[in-house]
């Protein structure tokens, strides 16, 4: 049986990926001014409202808001590069010709997918 390939992607073109980690890049840029921005009045509205705070607090406040925020803007910046430049649709999603030879249920024919309305919360199990 042959083999079918896999479909290009459009960041194989030096210039689409040129573009698209420039747009990445700004992306991030843009993210960590927002990010800066609000550790900073995060800090102030904790040094406001709370009396004799440790350094530690802020410290662990400030990582931790700059942290999480950032890595959710890099993976979400991921997500809008892959969508973006087309390099979703060049993956391969038929998994049925990936293993041709896996004997399916039902005498060849697809499941029919179940609704999941009507299980409860053992697999199977209907209402």
């Amino acid at each position: 049986m042959a083999r079918l390939m896999a479909k290009p992607s459009p960041l194989d073109d030096p210039q689409n990926a040129a573009f698209a980690w420039a747009r990445y890049r700004r992306l991030m840029r843009l993210m960590m001014g927002i990010t800066l921005a609000t550790v900073i009045i995060a800090l102030a509205v904790i040094y406001k409202q709370v009396d004799e705070v440790s350094p530690h607090f802020f410290i662990a406040a400030a990582l931790g808001i700059g942290f999480s925020m950032l890595l959710m803007s890099a993976l979400m910046g991921l997500v809008f590069l892959s969508s973006g430049t087309g390099h979703d649709d060049a993956v391969e999603h038929d998994l049925d010709e990936l293993d041709p030879d896996a004997a399916r249920p039902n005498g060849g024919r697809k499941a029919q997918p179940r609704d999941r309305r009507t299980l409860g919360w053992k697999e199977g199990a209907e209402r």
